[in-house]
């Protein structure tokens, strides 16, 4: 892909292209975390209200003192919460706890609440999803997304909706590359957010991910997330290390096309 600093939704807001991921980062560690990503060329920090640091991680961007527009803000719907005026209500309690008074990406966190895998909960989906339409109508939300969502989940959206999702922020690394979904959200112009691009830490001691990171220069860390980028999907890296967090957005580099396709290749290491 062509190296770019940004992508851009389908409503045309642009979206810096490497996301500082803030999920398992507790909030009294937060402020720390979120400062050192700023400090360190970061503008597009990731949260959600069921991670319960927004708190923290709005002190953090206030205190660093970027123009509020500077910094790309996301959070998300819990996946518990579903309904039109709950949608509303979750949404004004995330402005509260960020201390904003506007996002410029919210998400339903998932099409089910994570104690019910598998529920279906669609007609609770619509109902949030023309909340947060109304919120972007309105001018609350720049742009509107989804995340964990099928096919399936996004289809119904579309079906009786009048927003086609500007997002879906999914699981996607080396070895779940989920090639079908990439391919619908693509042909719909609804941008893959890659979150746990190091897939938690399992695939960095992959013989062919370190031998092909040494062939490049670079530590698995970098290549896994470099992969994500040349896959057109957008990384969501996470760390509270600033050693990581400054090496996780050092990307200069291609991944060659027969490189990548040995990558593709390898397996979800979920099924060893």
């Amino acid at each position: 892909m062509a190296d770019t600093k940004s992508f851009t939704f389908h409503n045309g807001v642009e979206i810096p292209n490497i996301g500082f991921g803030t999920w398992q980062i507790p909030n009294e560690e937060a402020f720390d975390a979120v400062t050192i990503a700023l400090k360190n060329g970061y503008t597009h920090i990731d949260t959600a209200l069921a991670y319960q640091n927004e708190e923290n991680v709005g002190k953090a961007i206030k205190s660093f003192e970027l123009p509020r527009e500077d910094v790309f803000i996301t959070s998300k719907l819990p996946a518990q919460i579903k309904g039109y005026d709950e949608t509303f209500k979750a949404f004004n309690e995330t402005l509260s706890n960020l201390g904003v008074d506007y996002l410029d990406l919210y998400l339903i966190h998932a099409p089910w609440p994570w104690d019910e895998i598998g529920k279906d909960c669609t007609e609770e989906n619509i109902q949030s999803w023309k909340a947060m339409e109304k919120l972007y109508n309105d001018g609350k939300i720049r742009a509107i997304g989804v995340s964990n969502f099928s096919e399936t989940d996004i289809q119904a959206l579309l079906d009786a909706c009048d927003i086609v999702p500007m997002a879906n922020q999914i699981p996607f690394y080396i070895g779940r590359d989920q090639e079908s979904l990439l391919a619908f959200c693509n042909e719909r112009n609804i941008l893959v957010e890659a979150y746990s691009p190091l897939a938690t830490g399992q695939i960095l001691n992959s013989p062919v991910i370190v031998e092909m990171a040494d062939k490049y220069g670079v530590t698995p860390a970098q290549l896994c997330i470099r992969y994500c980028l040349e896959r057109g999907t957008l990384p969501l890296p996470k760390s509270t290390n600033e050693d990581r967090i400054i090496e996780n957005s050092q990307l200069d580099f291609q991944i060659s096309a027969d490189d990548l396709d040995k990558l593709n290749a390898i397996e979800d290491v979920r099924k060893k």
